[in-house]
């Protein structure tokens, strides 16, 4: 198939078959120097677009091969709000999605456009992305289209969030030396305060990259997520190829840490050794710690702190 390609098994969003929506080259308004696709100059309109009835075609076929699909998920090699004919090829699926969800993988950077916010208004997931709130770092990491404006795009992001009715997700991607300094760190904080989601994911380069750049290893990401509101639905995503060292950690110190950071147990078999784990069982038998599914997700959290997290439309 051209277009159709999975289904692929997400922890994040579930099973998943993908829609490219430009499968023959990349197509982006942003250069990222972590994206695994080769440097390409930036556009701000697809030049190359096939037409919708050709994608629903190969994806109708798709779901009856493929009948225990959970999410259809719009992508491209590259931005997939920059297709032309978004919101027709949105009303197509829906026709023959039946019970599945509809979910896309943006780098919000069309959002402040009227027309693809509407459009992404009628999706039932949407995941953007958000690296940077600085310019100088926006423009180093994303290396945006010209014209892209960083305030326009934050602003757009803060608005849907509030307006948008389906489960909403936020990716920050972090690069080594970039966007991981604590002001920038901080600066991100205080936007992601006024975003209403469902999950923030933080990342950083898991697969090779365009330019010669460097991720964080997970302990890094560990700490930095620490420095997040703990109010925030933060998630660590990156865990391919990871190595860890788990420490030793008392009773108090599990809660301390499960209250400023709830975790998965893939979380905890990388942080934890095998008696701070033993203990972690330990304090779930006694229901000071819980296990509790959020967004796709387990997490143990303190038993105290079941109501106290901010989650989108809890």
């Amino acid at each position: 198939m051209k277009f159709i390609f999975g289904p692929v098994a997400s922890r994040r969003f579930g099973t998943s078959l993908g829609i490219d929506l430009s499968p023959g080259k990349k197509q982006c308004n942003f250069d990222c120097l972590y994206c695994e696709l080769a440097p390409s100059a930036t556009v701000d309109a697809y030049n190359e677009a096939y037409p919708p009835d050709e994608i629903i075609f190969e994806l109708a076929s798709a779901l009856k091969e493929h009948p225990n699909t959970e999410v259809i998920t719009l992508t491209a090699n590259g931005e997939p709000t920059l297709y032309p004919y978004l919101d027709e090829l949105i009303e197509k699926i829906d026709a023959i999605k039946e019970k599945k969800q509809t979910l896309i993988l943006t780098n919000s950077a069309t959002l402040s456009d009227p027309k693809t916010y509407r459009s992404l208004l009628h999706l039932d997931q949407v995941k953007l992305s958000l690296d940077a709130v600085s310019p100088e770092i926006f423009k180093k990491i994303d290396r945006p289209h010209e014209g892209i404006d960083l305030g326009k795009l934050v602003q757009s992001v803060v608005s849907f969030s509030k307006e948008y009715q389906g489960r909403l997700f936020i990716e920050v991607l972090f690069v080594k030396a970039l966007n991981d300094t604590p002001e920038e760190i901080q600066a991100i904080n205080d936007v992601l305060e006024q975003i209403e989601c469902e999950r923030i994911d933080l990342g950083t380069i898991d697969r090779p990259p365009a330019y010669p750049i460097e991720g964080l290893s997970y302990e890094e990401l560990f700490k930095i997520s620490h420095r997040f509101n703990p109010a925030l639905p933060i998630h660590i995503a990156s865990r391919k190829d990871v190595t860890s060292q788990p420490s030793c950690y008392s009773d108090e110190e599990i809660i301390n840490t499960l209250d400023k950071r709830p975790l998965t147990p893939e979380d905890l078999a990388l942080l934890f050794d095998a008696d701070s784990l033993k203990r972690l069982y330990q304090l779930v038998e006694t229901h000071e710690i819980s296990l509790k599914r959020i967004s796709n997700l387990d997490f143990y959290v303190p038993t105290k702190n079941l109501k106290r997290k901010r989650h989108k439309n809890s």
